[in-house]
């Protein structure tokens, strides 16, 4: 699944969850007809927000966490369920990098110039929750709905409709935190959405425990999923106030995708260590998401040896729900692990000199070296592929974070030095590359599985993944721009 609106997560500066996202000065909406400038300048000092209604405002991304951590690792699985072969269930997951490279950027144009009357965020939130409610009872519920057999027609497309509906949900989140958080909170705010998103994977791997195999009762556990959603959204939505607006007639002209435009153009003219920071990005993207998309299916498969279409009570059935187990387990401390790297590299980032490229490089080596070892010695041990699987999370979180602050920094010297820069749509550049290594990841292991068994097709896609890691690892020791760095 795409989850290009998690990053950015330690940075005190400007984050990338829309493409076009307006400046600290014209986060806040002006209601009157003066200039944008200075109508934010007014309210910015009108109200500041507390930081516990900021954090109620930030509740949303915890369900959506839920969404995608429990979407990854089961969407295949279910397909499989559902009568696909492996490599058709794979292929599918191909939905998630395409609904997140073009949705996101759109959603948040549209989101960054809408003049509803209800406010910019708040329209396109509900909206997108409506949709996803709609689409993942269609997706989870297609065996209730129709003939045995026949299910997989209606729930593979709905998941591609489900992708798509997920990240119209939630695109504006972060950019309507952003615009009621003063220039002081928005560090903090930061650090609240790292640890959502940890409590959001938590809750997700925790509910795959609830049922020895998950994808018998999907429709059930969705609508446990879909309930977090509405839960967290109706308080958001009770506690959130926007002002519309202003249509002015330059606005009015312009279509959704031209902050989309304009910042494109702003792309000519970056430095070129820059670019190899997009492919050190995609290299790393593809090793985590043969953890977070398929690390439930080497469990099963490889490590327990499991079969999810075997007899109830057979030793392949118990086999099967033993992997799950282990898998769901790795993954809640794997959320402890998240929220405790991304707090110690936040910490290193706003507190110490020590060179970005310096703490990224041995995180991504920790990736790679364990990733390695899943391939080649892990073998049934179920605990070794515990400690493998959380220890994969250092390099996950260190991505989620770093890279848009060497992005920063970058800019923040360039302005010094009086050059233009463009650093939202810099970053958003990154949230495509996320989407990129995650298209790869999935159509290389499709692949493999069209003339290779499951077992054998997850094992080569961890060995690519982990040398994918190192050459990521090697690359990001020479991301700086100047050579006194």
């Amino acid at each position: 699944m795409a989850r290009t609106m998690e990053v950015a997560d330690a940075m005190p500066e400007k984050t990338a969850e829309t493409v076009g996202k307006p400046t600290d000065v014209e986060a806040v909406v002006p209601t009157t007809e003066e200039p944008l400038e200075k109508a934010g300048d007014a309210a910015l000092k009108k109200e500041v927000w507390p930081l516990w209604k900021l954090c109620l405002l930030a509740l949303p991304q915890l369900g959506v966490q839920v969404l995608w951590g429990f979407l990854g690792p089961n969407s295949a699985p279910y397909m499989k369920h559902l009568g696909a072969p492996n490599s058709l269930a794979t292929l599918n997951n191909i939905a998630g990098p395409i609904a997140g490279f073009f949705t996101g950027p759109l959603v948040g144009a549209w989101s960054d110039s809408s003049t509803s009357r209800w406010g910019r965020r708040r329209p396109i939130i509900m909206g997108g929750l409506i949709s996803t409610l709609v689409a993942g009872f269609f997706w989870s519920g297609s065996e209730a709905l129709l003939p045995e057999g026949s299910a997989i027609f209606l729930s593979a497309p709905m998941y591609w409709v489900l992708d798509v509906t997920i990240n119209v949900l939630q695109t504006p989140f972060r950019a309507l935190v952003a615009d009621c958080a003063s220039e002081e909170q928005q560090a903090p705010m930061q650090v609240v959405f790292v640890f959502m998103m940890a409590i959001g994977n938590f809750i997700a791997y925790s509910m795959m425990q609830i049922y020895a195999v998950p994808t018998e009762h999907m429709l059930e556990l969705m609508m446990m999923i879909c309930g977090i959603n509405v839960i967290c959204i109706a308080i958001q939505a009770f506690v959130a106030k926007e002002t519309p607006l202003v249509r002015t007639e330059e606005r009015s002209k312009e279509c959704c995708c031209a902050p989309v435009v304009k910042s494109l153009g702003s792309l000519r003219g970056v430095p070129a260590v820059f670019y190899r920071l997009l492919v050190v990005h995609c290299l790393v993207w593809l090793g985590n998401t043969a953890w977070d998309a398929y690390g439930q299916q080497w469990f099963t498969a490889n490590v327990f040896e499991g079969d999810e279409n075997a007899a109830e009570g057979s030793a392949a059935q118990i086999a099967y729900s033993e992997g799950v187990a282990a898998f769901s387990t790795a993954g809640q401390y794997r959320s402890a692990v998240q929220l405790m790297v991304s707090l110690l590299i936040t910490f290193i980032m706003l507190k110490t000199s020590i060179p970005h490229r310096l703490v990224y490089a041995p995180c991504l080596y920790i990736g790679a070296v364990v990733t390695l070892l899943a391939s080649f010695a892990v073998g049934h041990n179920g605990n070794f592929a515990i400690v493998c699987m959380v220890l994969s999370m250092i390099t996950e979180a260190a991505s989620l974070a770093i890279p848009y602050g060497l992005v920063a920094f970058w800019n923040k010297k360039a302005e010094e030095e009086g050059k233009q820069v463009s650093t939202a749509m810099q970053m958003a550049v990154l949230n495509c590359c996320i989407t990129i290594g995650q298209q790869v990841c999935t159509l290389t292991l499709a692949l493999l599985e069209t003339g290779l068994s499951l077992q054998s097709s997850l094992t080569v896609i961890l060995v690519v993944a982990g040398v994918a890691g190192v050459f990521a690892g090697t690359g990001a020791f020479f991301l700086k721009a100047t050579d006194t760095e």
